[in-house]
């Protein structure tokens, strides 16, 4: 929660409009699936043809935005069982909230569905 809130408060002092779901955000999803030598692209946009913005591997805890393309919303289906859950986003792309430099400047990006799960499946 403390990161969550050096994120808004980062983003205020510099003047950015934090995406509206980022009022939402959570940390609960994770990498998952992804070959042992190979990394989940985050893209700017939701597509494979997107920019890469950075890349995390298996295991990694994502902050997610709640968002996700075809109308799914995370925190509609957080009282979902896990794996309904992930077969939810399972064919669609979702919102994380990242920080791809790691120098404190956070953006929005997207991840595939199919490499992503609830934390602590």
């Amino acid at each position: 929660m403390k990161t969550l809130l050096k994120v808004a408060l980062a983003a205020a002092a510099l003047g950015l409009a934090a995406p509206a779901a980022m009022a939402n955000a959570f940390v609960a999803w994770e990498v998952s699936g992804v070959a042992w030598d190979d990394v989940l692209n985050a893209r700017a946009w939701p597509s494979a043809q997107s920019a890469v913005r950075a890349g995390y591997p298996n295991g990694t805890t994502l902050q997610m935005t709640g968002r996700c393309m075809n109308g799914i919303d995370l925190n509609e289906i957080s009282g979902w069982s896990r794996a309904a859950q992930r077969n939810a986003v399972r064919s669609t792309w979702c919102q994380i909230w990242h920080d791809p430099g790691q120098n404190g400047n956070w953006q929005a990006g997207w991840v595939y569905g199919r490499y992503i799960q609830p934390q602590g499946w």
